[in-house]
């Protein structure tokens, strides 16, 4: 059904989560009021009411028919019953560990707590974990190392123009988050420095007053290099270090050993370029680190995000008014779906799973005794690696690991293992048409609930349009299946999403994400120029304040207030060129499409922008392969190969080609990628692969 009114909500897409009103039509436009993006809106956002159509969306639940092999429609009724047989079967036959539950960070927060709470309480499992294991989590791990807490931006973006040099450390917020660039656009009017660091020259690096591009998986090098220089030109806050941070020796001396003539050779960076960059940031008054996929996603990902945390320690940085280390989360809900319970280790409020006194409070708000509840599962990558193994039967909700995993030809075949498999998705993806059960669900504008953007600001999207009549909640769908697998338990599963919140409210009392003081009442009140509420918000704050807009001004959040240096050393990537695979491949999005692409490639002006996966290489490359713009490039590793034309550009390193990864098919990046997991946080090391690569034909 169309809505006849306007309704103020938010973008079904990146963690700047921008405001935008859903009007008659529907359409799509932005909302000048909202402080994040003041109404500039990117294509995605613009064109996000596209995906809300019937003939793009599911609309009915469909189930594989055991005579023909094909998806066929049928009732709700029929499909839910088949879900629940295939979790108790597995359950029953081979243990509840045998039931896997598999997250995304676009779902809610309320969805992705009740998904948790549904995987321990109902499914008793400790086989649960989601997809932004592939997104944040290493700089998650070393946020909680250095500062006690992990918070993606520990103050608005609106700081940013206010400080006086940035170094962004491997993110195109350009294409990725294109309303955010005009914080760095407005960063540069006001007098102040850009620094980018990405082996390609982007359109983000195009702005930049320095751009530095070292090979991929040296960031961790350049980073220590950067602290070397930092000792050795004295130019350590030395009260700072002092006062507010413990550990500074051992890093310090594991800084010491990166002397300048090393890390060039080591990252292809010219020392005076390193040089340039440690003056640029030393000389600011005020400085920020800025950090995204490119030094996370890789196998040592958190030490590499930590060696850029102690950079911006060492020259007294975080917990000082416009200044500090930040992350670009990248998800919709990437910050509040990593806090409430759908991680492996973790339940509601940033709660340790391996916490007596977490898991007394959680239980008691769940009704259930604390040692029911499992300990912590496997990983993201080693749950789809289960696959068929020991895990017999998976619940999906809102990811496609079959285009989005590392290593995705064996993930695939690893889902196609399964006994049973049952996806709850809007559309129907490359793995929804690998299950044996696709559930239709609400997406945002079908719906009501909560997500939290990059700044740790909950916001409330509100429902806009009435869903196709086929179509049914995750909620109800989490509810049913208790009703199904464990009767007692179905009243602790409501499918009103404020009464979800209500109780999510209560369970992240007291923890590091702490929730208690927002309502959906706060939250509709401070809509507008307040922009939502930040965590942490306990229950006994004031009514007029909007949360914690910044963190660590007065302590960090560790036992005694002070932040940590991490000694850590650079070392090579896991896979590193070699006569046989003699490039690096990194990864990546582009402009015009989203993550796995499964909506937005259903989208026709967003196609026509990007219609496919292809191969970036540089000229002297393309000359010595016999390539030319246009033409087929197989690219190979060790885990396959994918196709997909040249695109011969300068702006890469002459040893480096870049795939983006929204395609399936023989372009599919992920195909190529490295599983190799941070040993920490458990990333795989999309970034930085070796491969070999020649002319189709």
């Amino acid at each position: 059904m169309l809505n006849t009114t306007v309704t103020p909500t938010h973008c079904p897409y990146c963690a700047l989560q921008c405001g935008m009103n859903v009007l008659p039509g529907p359409a799509i436009e932005g909302r000048p009021e909202f402080p994040v993006n003041q109404g500039a809106l990117c294509g995605k956002g613009q064109s996000a009411a596209s995906v809300l159509a019937s003939g793009v969306r599911l609309t009915e639940p469909l189930v594989r028919d055991r005579a023909t092999g094909r998806l066929t429609p049928a009732t709700w009724d029929d499909a839910l019953d088949r879900v629940a047989d295939g979790l108790a079967r597995a359950r029953t036959g081979h243990g509840a560990d045998a039931c896997g539950v598999f997250g995304g960070g676009g779902l809610t927060n309320e969805k992705a707590y009740a998904l948790g709470k549904f995987a321990r309480v109902v499914l008793g499992t400790s086989q649960i974990d989601y997809n932004g294991r592939f997104c944040m989590s290493s700089a998650a791990a070393a946020g909680q190392k250095a500062f006690g807490l992990d918070r993606g931006l520990p103050f608005p973006l609106a700081d940013i123009p206010r400080t006086g040099c940035v170094i962004l450390v491997g993110s195109n917020l350009a294409e990725t988050m294109p309303p955010a660039l005009r914080y760095l656009t407005e960063l540069k009017a006001n007098g102040g420095t850009l620094i980018v660091i990405d082996p390609r020259r982007t359109r983000t690096a195009d702005q930049a007053d320095l751009h530095l591009a070292p090979r991929p998986g040296t960031d961790l090098a350049l980073a220590l290099g950067m602290l070397h220089l930092v000792v050795a030109e004295g130019r350590v806050d030395e009260e700072y270090v002092r006062e507010r941070t413990r550990g500074w020796e051992e890093a310090r001396s594991a800084a010491m050993a990166h002397w300048p003539e090393y890390v060039e050779r080591v990252t292809g960076v010219p020392v005076p370029q390193l040089r340039e960059a440690v003056g640029l940031f030393t000389r600011a008054e005020r400085a920020m680190v800025l950090t995204a996929r490119g030094p996370e996603q890789q196998s040592k990902g958190t030490d590499t995000v930590g060696a850029w945390i102690n950079l911006a320690l060492a020259t007294g940085r975080p917990g000082r008014p416009y200044s500090g280390y930040g992350c670009l989360t990248g998800q919709g809900n990437g910050q509040g779906g990593r806090e409430h319970g759908q991680k492996a280790d973790q339940l509601p409020g940033y709660r340790k799973l391996t916490d007596p006194a977490a898991r007394a409070h959680v239980a008691e708000i769940w009704g259930v005794d604390p040692d029911t509840l499992p300990g912590p599962g496997r990983s993201a990558y080693e749950l789809l690696d289960a696959l068929g193994g020991d895990i017999k039967a998976l619940l999906l909700m809102g990811s496609n690991p079959v285009v989005s995993a590392p290593r995705a030809a064996h993930v695939e075949s690893r889902i196609r293992s399964l006994d049973f498999l049952a996806v709850a998705d809007v559309v129907l993806s490359e793995t929804a048409e690998l299950a044996d059960v696709v559930l239709p669900v609400t997406q945002w504008a079908e719906e009501t609930g909560t997500v939290t953007n990059l700044e740790g600001r909950v916001l409330l999207r509100r429902q806009a349009l009435t869903p196709p009549s086929g179509v049914r909640s995750d909620l109800y769908v989490l509810r049913e299946l208790a009703a199904r697998l464990a009767p007692e338990r179905e009243k602790g599963f409501p499918t009103d999403a404020e009464e979800v919140f209500e109780e999510l409210r209560r369970a992240s009392a007291g923890g590091p994400a702490d929730y208690s003081g927002i309502s959906y009442e706060r939250l509709s009140a401070e809509d507008g120029e307040g922009g939502g509420v930040f965590w942490p918000c306990a229950e006994d704050s004031s009514s007029a304040s909007v949360g914690t807009p910044r963190l660590f001004l007065d302590r960090f959040a560790t036992e005694d207030g002070r932040a940590r240096f991490v000694p850590v050393a650079h070392r090579a990537a896991a896979e590193e060129p070699d006569a046989e695979y003699p490039l690096y491949l990194t990864t990546g999005r582009v402009l015009a499409q989203y993550q796995s692409g499964a909506q937005t490639r259903r989208v026709p002006e967003l196609n026509k922008a990007a219609p496919e996966a292809f191969v970036e290489l540089h000229p002297r490359l393309a000359a010595r392969l016999g390539v030319r713009a246009g033409d087929a490039v197989v690219v190979t590793s060790r885990r396959g190969r994918a196709v997909a034309p040249a695109r011969v550009t300068s702006a890469i390193r002459p040893d480096t080609l870049f795939m983006p990864f929204h395609w399936p098919g023989e372009g599919r990046a992920n195909t190529l990628t490295n599983p190799a997991l941070d040993p920490t946080s458990r990333m795989p090391e999309f970034k930085v692969c070796a491969v070999r690569a020649e002319r189709a034909g």
